[in-house]
């Protein structure tokens, strides 16, 4: 079975008394940042997440599961609720090195137009000063053929589709297990 890589957005971070058993859940393949105590209800928690999986729906419903599961270490925390997914990760230049079989100075000599063909990808964003690039647009420009690359689009839209579905009206979402059963369907033609 092949390793799906993905994040999810949470309705709140996890407090650090919930990292043991985080753990336990997912044997230490889903990382979170995690906050001493909560502070606001607007502030979000991110999940990164390396599951394996029959397919991408699969691994990240999976993980839905295990994560919604998870029991709030006080009376006066709400449930961790997923709240949205997204399935082209981010990679800082260290990982694109690792996916593309190249060494660090190769992808930084690229990114700077000193090595390739020019114009690699700009990067997305800049996380506690490191610069993290869309793996989609990165694969493009280096000619990989990442197949799952392929089920990330369609999957994350119908996924974030079923996440608020659910939360607006849950009386109607499919079951988790249906929404894999149809992307698997549909997903089998489209590669």
């Amino acid at each position: 079975m092949p390793n799906y890589d993905f994040e999810l957005i949470l309705s709140r971070p996890l407090l650090e008394a919930e990292l043991d058993p985080l753990f336990q859940l997912t044997h230490g393949l889903v990382t979170v940042g995690f906050v001493r105590e909560l502070r606001g209800k607007e502030q979000r928690g991110q999940a990164g997440c390396r599951w394996q999986a029959p397919s991408l729906s699969a691994a990240i419903m999976e993980v839905i599961e295990l994560l919604e599961s998870l029991e709030p270490p006080a009376e006066d925390v709400p449930p961790l609720r997923v709240l949205s997914v997204e399935a082209d990760p981010l990679l800082s230049m260290r990982d694109i090195a690792e996916r593309v079989g190249r060494s660090l100075e190769s992808v930084r000599l690229c990114i700077r137009g000193t090595r390739g063909p020019g114009n690699f990808p700009p990067s997305e964003t800049t996380s506690a000063g490191h610069r993290l690039w869309r793996w989609s647009r990165v694969a493009a420009w280096y000619g990989v053929e990442d197949p799952q690359l392929h089920e990330a689009g369609p999957t994350s839209q119908a996924i974030n589709g079923w996440l608020a579905l659910r939360d607006v009206v849950p009386q109607v979402a499919p079951a988790p297990e249906e929404v894999t059963s149809a992307l698997s369907a549909v997903l089998s033609n489209v590669a």
